[in-house]
């Protein structure tokens, strides 16, 4: 099983920036593609972001030009880099890993979720 932890969320003002962390750990694992999800209350939840393991980026257009992922597969951490920010960002972010190892295990994870607001 592959465990994610994320970090890196908070309240900031319209226009300004926060970077978002997510962690993957466990026992023999290999990432594959990685994404960052939102949600907010009473919708449904909405991938913003994906990256391969080759580094191939995918994003929705609402944020294309102001939200950039990243991963650093030496650490096993995936990073969303937010700027821009407004008030219709504000969600749940989630992080999500597809994972597999040289058995037959394999699967997705999910992190916990961290709060990023902007206030209107």
């Amino acid at each position: 099983q592959v465990e994610l932890v994320e970090s890196g969320g908070g309240t900031v003002p319209p226009g300004g920036s926060l970077r978002l962390s997510c962690a993957a750990s466990g026992s023999r694992f290999r990432i594959n593609t990685m994404g960052w999800h939102r949600q907010v209350p009473g919708h449904q939840r909405e991938l913003v972001a994906s990256i391969t393991s080759s580094g191939i980026t995918n994003y929705i257009d609402s944020v294309k030009g102001r939200f950039t992922i990243s991963r650093d597969n030496a650490k096993n951490t995936m990073y969303l880099q937010m700027n821009s920010l407004k008030p219709g960002d504000t969600a749940v972010y989630y992080c999500e890993a597809d994972w597999s190892t040289p058995g037959p295990e394999g699967g997705r994870s999910w992190g916990q979720g961290t709060q990023v607001t902007v206030p209107s």
